[in-house]
């Protein structure tokens, strides 16, 4: 069955880094566009990322870019977000997803950057 399985997340203080993995499985991983979406305390889901399943093109949302880098691995079917210089206001629920014909949706990692 499909699986989308999201690990790295924790407690960061301000200015630090984490990387957050994404482990697909049950589908073609490298035909679908990978996103990262994020859920902070009492807010709406916010788009951070995403990288194409063609050339590997990648997007930003404003309040991340220059900080955080999405990649993929197609030989480990898995997706990548690295979070640097993290700010209390990155704190939520990381989600991982899946786009193609379909979507698929993780289960999500919680992120908390707080000293």
């Amino acid at each position: 069955q499909v699986q989308l399985v999201e690990s790295g997340g924790g407690l960061v203080q301000p200015g630090g880094s984490l990387r957050l993995s994404c482990a697909a499985s049950g589908f073609t991983f490298s035909s679908y566009f990978m996103s990262w979406v994020r859920q902070a305390p009492g807010k709406g889901l916010e788009w951070v990322s995403e990288i194409n399943s063609g050339d590997g093109s990648t997007y930003y949302a404003d309040s991340v870019k220059g900080r955080f880098t999405i990649s993929r691995d197609n030989a480990k079917n898995t997706v990548y977000l690295q979070m640097n210089s993290l700010k209390p206001e990155d704190t939520a629920v990381y989600y991982c997803n899946a786009r193609f014909n379909v979507q698929y949706w993780g289960q999500g990692t919680q992120v908390t950057v707080s000293s």
